[in-house]
């Protein structure tokens, strides 16, 4: 397939953005400017009417997602591309209380596989850290905003969007919209000669779907450039033959093996999930997570999610919002989908969550730093002493709940290593410390 090099460039960004956990890259051999270096105010990107030359930043030729201009844009991404609301509606945004807590920077944890202690605070340098909030009994304990993100910003969720399409999702299933064990070709049969026709909910869910797939971004041929190709909202080639939008593209998955045997971390199981949200629901998925939980939980500022060329929003590594609304709905799952005096979430959704997934199935994708883990209802289950579980999106994006601890731990961020793998040795190992801490001032 003949694309324009401006073209192919944009293309990448969509296709990261779409990865939420893949192994380590040829990025890792790279060495970059450390977080200090990089600061986006301090470079100076976009600033001035007009910025330099050297400090414009663009979606089309993919320098906008280009390491160290990224680490501006995913603070902007509104400017880059067309999204579509998630509305907070015309109410007063509830309050978070705050006791924040001086001593929280001091922790000290030793990074897996190395032997010298860290601090927190030095682990938000070394991840490249935005923003990050801890919550801590409801209350806000630690707050910090860093790089282009302000307070009132908004910021790139990446595939942390897939844990809020699960939950999504698992509430529908609660309230029996939703049969999980059905298969997909019932809720949306221009999927019954795909991949996903004898797939069940369930599989979708759980990514136990069986697909002939790569997110290897590496690879030119992999499915995920086509994928992106179909999503990408700029003016196709003159060349181009492919589908022009997501629900065109999605029919075109081919079976590879037997659904429900191993898990494969597939992108195309959220948009899949997300049109069947939609079709049951009525109503596109930005619609319903304002109405089923953006408008109830108090937030502060609007969502919004990037869409393609035909406005259907993508379901999974779309959505951006602020960090204190983040943190919101952090909250909101680590109270069983309770909040404001009102049972927002269906406590079965949040149940389910928690029991995880298959262990067996989730060992075979071969995550080394994860031994042990499961996901379920496209969430993160670590399967630890506090039954901790999350969200995560590449560059460092996370959605950390901790039940025994009361712990909420939410972050932004811009490392420029894509795959988790370059942050979990030092973010795995600090939440859970962070998490100690915090037991030990009950």
């Amino acid at each position: 397939m003949k694309q324009s090099s401006l073209y192919h460039r944009s293309l990448l960004f969509l296709s990261l953005i779409t990865l939420g956990c893949y192994s380590a890259n040829a990025q890792e051999k790279t060495t970059f400017l450390n977080a200090q270096e990089s600061d986006p105010i301090k470079m100076g990107w976009m600033v001035g009417s007009p910025p330099p030359a050297n400090r414009i930043l663009r979606f089309e030729d993919g320098s906008f997602f280009q390491f160290p201009g990224m680490r501006w844009s995913v603070a902007h991404m509104r400017e880059f591309m067309p999204t579509v609301n998630v509305s907070r509606g015309l109410g007063n945004s509830v309050l978070l209380q705050k006791n924040l807590l001086k001593d929280i920077d001091a922790v000290t944890f030793t990074p897996l596989g190395e032997s010298k202690p860290m601090t927190w605070e030095e682990s938000l340098q070394k991840t490249y850290a935005d923003g990050v909030v801890i919550m801590h009994k409801g209350k806000i304990v630690y707050e910090k905003y860093m790089g282009a993100l302000q307070e009132d910003g908004q910021h790139a969720a990446m595939s942390v969007t897939k844990s809020f399409t699960g939950t999504l999702g698992a509430m529908l299933v609660a309230e029996g919209l939703i049969d999980p064990a059905q298969n997909v070709a019932h809720y949306i049969p221009e999927l019954k000669n795909s991949a996903f026709g004898d797939a069940t909910v369930r599989q979708v869910l759980d990514m136990t779907t069986s697909l002939n797939f790569s997110e290897d971004y590496t690879n030119p041929n992999a499915e995920i450039w086509k994928f992106s190709a179909a999503g990408n909202p700029l003016p196709k080639p003159k060349d181009y033959t492919g589908p022009k939008s997501y629900y065109e593209y999605l029919p075109t998955v081919t079976k590879k093996g037997k659904h429900g045997e191993a898990f494969g971390y597939k992108t195309v199981n959220s948009d899949v999930l997300g049109w069947i949200i939609a079709r049951v629901t009525k109503k596109h998925i930005n619609e319903v997570l304002s109405e089923r939980i953006w408008k109830k939980l108090g937030t502060e500022q609007d969502a919004y999610y990037s869409v393609d060329a035909t406005g259907t929003p993508f379901a999974g590594g779309g959505l951006n919002f602020g960090l204190s609304d983040m943190a919101r709905f952090g909250q909101l799952i680590l109270d069983n989908g309770y909040a404001n005096g009102q049972q927002i979430l269906p406590k079965a959704a949040i149940d389910d969550i928690k029991k995880g997934g298959d262990k067996k199935a989730f060992e075979k994708a071969g995550y080394t730093l994860l031994k042990g883990w499961s996901y379920r209802d496209m969430w993160w289950i670590t399967n630890n002493e506090h039954g901790a579980f999350c969200a995560r999106g590449v560059h460092g994006q996370v959605i950390y709940v901790d039940p025994k601890a009361e712990m909420v731990i939410v972050r932004f961020a811009s490392n420029p290593i894509a795959a988790n793998g370059a942050n979990d040795p030092f973010s795995l190992p600090a939440y859970h410390a962070i998490a100690k801490f915090l037991l030990a001032k009950k």
